[in-house]
């Protein structure tokens, strides 16, 4: 089906004989899951459950950069911002993230000074204006926003902004599939790739992991039609056993990714065994800073420890990032935990599972 414009990729009649499709294909219960946020908020806005045959169960994965955020890393970041002569810039999914005993959000207005910014160079900017204060950029983040971190300490070495550094908390999707394909208890008959970080890092990063699983996978955009094609794809490929490593997103996504940017990232990052809410450590899933730019690496400066901390308690945050339950088998879900005083992080953040649910769900 060629599609030229991007009105088309809403268009209700498109839609409507995707869906038929799907419904003429489909021929058992799957388990389909969305690794991607920005997919689980896309697919409650455009109401594509409600469209799918009931035999279609749609799963969020651990595609939520804030939800995956470890909750030590949270309190870390909650200690830098009370450390004196300290600004901490973030972007504002952050904010509201509970951590152990307090979060960004409640520091600000205890009067710390932290700021929400709209890209690192904002937080470099703030650096340039306050030479005798310690501007810590909080890197939060899959490989899609990465980079622009990455470029941010490489220009500040250029610059001779010492007083920069950030907080790396970065993760990569690609070792997560494969801890969610190894975990027994998971059970997922296809995978709808992330368009955003597959346009960084392209559909052969994830190679290894298909060709180790053998599970469908296809990348995926955020239109309706996008996603609809995406899930038709999968369908085929499980009703027909030949599963495959597939771009449903081509406009945007190449099999070798934007090398450039990946570039970027191995100059300043190599990759560490990193814990992700509700997983728990992957090996090589996550990105530390080089030695090379020790100076802007804010845990070597600072000397901060990461602490030892426990999930709130009852909150399921952790098992509806892998699929094992939905928002509304929390105990705490629309009860104690609302998005105005949430609990978890998947409440908080604007890519969040509950927080979707609580939107545009009924239950």
């Amino acid at each position: 089906m060629a599609i030229k414009y991007s009105e088309e990729y809403r268009d209700p009649a498109i839609t409507r004989k995707i869906v038929e499709q799907i419904t003429a294909v489909s021929k058992q219960p799957l388990r389909l899951m969305e690794v991607c946020g920005t997919h689980t908020m896309s697919i409650f806005k455009s109401g594509i459950r409600e469209l799918l045959p009931k035999t279609i169960a749609l799963l969020s994965g651990p595609g939520c950069p804030v939800c995956v955020t470890a909750q030590n890393e949270i309190d870390a970041f909650i200690a830098l911002s009370r450390l004196d002569d300290v600004i901490v810039t973030s972007f504002g999914d952050l904010m509201r993230v509970p951590g152990t005993d307090s979060s960004l959000q409640l520091e600000r207005a205890g009067g710390q000074d932290i700021r929400i910014v709209y890209s690192t160079f904002d937080a470099l900017d703030i650096a340039q204006k306050n030479p005798d204060k310690s501007i810590v950029f909080l890197g939060v983040g899959f490989e899609t926003t990465a980079p622009t971190i990455a470029a941010s300490i490489m220009t500040a070495k250029q610059m001779h902004l010492n007083n920069y550094s950030v907080f790396c908390a970065h993760k990569l999707v690609p070792p997560a599939l494969t801890a969610l394909g190894q975990a027994k208890r998971i059970n997922i008959d296809g995978f709808m790739l992330p368009g955003h970080v597959s346009v960084i890092i392209g559909t052969k990063a994830y190679q290894p992991f298909f060709e180790q699983f053998q599970v469908p996978c296809v990348v995926a955009g955020f239109e309706p039609v996008d996603i609809l094609q995406a899930i038709l794809m999968l369908v085929e490929q499980i009703e027909a056993g030949k599963p495959q490593l597939a771009n449903a997103y081509q406009r945007a996504v190449t099999f070798d990714g934007n090398l450039k940017a990946q570039n970027i990232l191995q100059d300043v990052f190599e990759t560490a065994d990193v814990n992700w809410r509700g997983i728990g450590t992957i090996p090589q899933s996550g990105l530390k800073i080089r030695k090379e730019f020790a100076a802007f690496d804010a845990q070597v400066k600072f000397n901060l420890p990461l602490f030892e901390t426990k999930d709130p308690k009852g909150c399921a945050c952790g098992e509806i990032l892998t699929g094992l339950k939905t928002p509304p088998e929390c105990p705490l879900y629309k009860k104690a935990c609302t998005p105005m005083e949430p609990i978890g992080p998947c409440m908080v953040s604007s890519e969040g599972t509950c927080a979707a649910y609580y939107r545009y769900h009924s239950t």
